[in-house]
């Protein structure tokens, strides 16, 4: 008899291990790391003119993140997230270059996502026009802190993948109003208008959430969005602002997981009202309710699968300005001043100014009910929203502000209407000249083309 409940129980191990090994052929693979990137020290900060001066102190720290993921088949994807206002192509092909090549990646499997902080250092040549008089030491510094920024992002992701263990992915969606068109309501009146239920214009309001845990049900990371400008600060004290303390909170609510947030198409909404810290921390609390509310309710479970695209599109400039204009313009000493200086030098050395620009498209498929499409530059809110009409509102999340932030992009509604958004905006980012009409339509195109490819 004994011998009979021995064998018995040796049967049941084996079949608990086989069947425990056969799942685990089947789960994701997942690695996540984080760093930190605050400057070490004083540094010009980005995303708004008119500072004039060195950082002063920090807020909160900023961070490089990585998630690492393979599917059951040896598929492999890496999401960086940076708490930064941007990154330019230049250095985004560098950091991208090393991490194919290190984890031989192809460059659809690797995407960058900035926070957008407007409170940040200037990094590379993002927004180099903003800043003025920047004194040789302090172009040392900025290059100083581009450079190591590359390192540290090498490092995490090898952290990431060296980190790899089998898990399980879930998604969901939740809900955070803070958001407010800023093209369409005066920023003074939007509590008034809030308060009685009037604020117009387009948003997306939606709190897109991947949750990786280990087999054993522990939370590793926790990806969430949202399309809004991370502009509720505006002072010389470096901060994520409120994506920062979204991330802070929720780690704080699950200290064994690391949150990595990325900006939604938010190139024309702005957090509503701003100006203070307060408001800053309480809108990262909001986002973080709005993700743990997710977290709590019942969460599709993501087929470990993962296909991937990547592209880069001509979009076409309009009509640049022409030597004699530049030149006017250069003898100022504004931000348009800068930016002509540095076109009339670029007209000096090539001879002229590029037709088109390569702009990044991108698509993750993961599982078969997740298209993740991944856009570069400040996407305005009208291509979320079009593209979650035509291609499923729960199955479509798009990121922009990601792998290069070379300017707004408008809808060709936007476009037309004119403003920063759509146009203006191409003066402190130090292009030729605004988009023509077609902006919109390229981008969908390659969006369905990517889509399509990766059925």
């Amino acid at each position: 008899m004994l011998n009979l409940v021995l064998i018995a129980c040796v049967f049941a191990s084996l079949l608990t291990t086989h069947l425990s090994v056969a799942f685990t052929s089947e789960a994701w693979q997942a690695g996540v790391a984080k760093t930190v990137i605050t400057p070490d020290g004083p540094i010009r900060l980005s995303g708004y003119g008119g500072r004039d001066k060195l950082s002063q102190g920090k807020l909160t720290d900023l961070f490089a993140k990585a998630l690492a993921l393979e599917d059951a088949k040896g598929n492999r994807g890496l999401i960086i997230t940076l708490d930064l206002v941007g990154i330019d192509r230049e250095l985004s092909k560098k950091i991208c270059a090393k991490l194919a090549e290190k984890h031989k990646l192809p460059r659809s499997a690797i995407t960058i996502l900035c926070s957008h902080t407007h409170t940040g250092p200037v990094v590379g040549a993002n927004l180099i026009d903003i800043p003025a008089n920047i004194t040789p030491d302090e172009q040392k510094t900025i290059d100083a802190y581009a450079a190591n920024l590359v390192e540290r992002i090498q490092s995490i992701a090898k952290n990431a993948f060296d980190s790899l263990e089998p898990a399980e992915l879930r998604t969901g969606v939740g809900y955070a109003t803070f958001a407010v068109n800023r093209r369409n309501n005066v920023e003074k009146d939007v509590p008034a208008l809030r308060e009685r239920g009037r604020l117009i214009g387009p948003v997306d309001h939606d709190v897109p959430v991947i949750a990786v845990r280990s087999l054993d049900g522990k939370l590793k990371a926790v990806v969430c969005g949202y399309a809004c400008h991370a502009t509720v600060l505006s002072d010389y004290a470096i901060s994520g602002d409120f994506p920062a303390f979204a991330q802070q909170a929720l780690e704080a609510r699950h200290p064994e997981a690391i949150a990595l947030y990325w900006d939604g198409c938010g190139g024309d909404q702005n957090p509503l009202p701003r100006r203070s810290a307060t408001l800053a921390k309480h809108y990262g609390e909001e986002l973080a309710d709005a993700v743990d509310a997710v977290l709590r309710a019942p969460m599709p479970l993501v087929k470990p699968t993962l296909r991937t695209s990547y592209a880069e599109i001509d979009l076409p400039f309009a009509k640049p300005l022409s030597r004699d204009e530049l030149e006017a313009q250069a003898k100022g000493a504004d931000t348009a001043a800068r930016r002509a200086r540095h076109l009339l030098k670029a007209l000096d050395r090539d001879g002229k100014f590029p037709a088109a620009y390569p702009y990044p498209v991108q698509v993750w498929r993961l599982g078969d009910d997740l298209d993740w499409i991944i856009l570069g530059g400040e996407v305005v809110v009208d291509y979320s929203l079009r593209l979650k009409h035509e291609h499923g509102w729960k199955r479509t999340w798009v990121a922009s502000y990601a792998n290069d932030v070379m300017n707004y992009i408008p809808s060709r509604r936007v476009l037309l209407e004119g403003g920063y958004e759509g146009g203006g905006a191409t003066i402190p980012y130090g292009l030729p000249a605004p988009w023509t009409e077609e902006v919109e339509d390229r981008i969908i195109a390659e969006v369905h083309r990517q889509l399509d490819s990766t059925k």
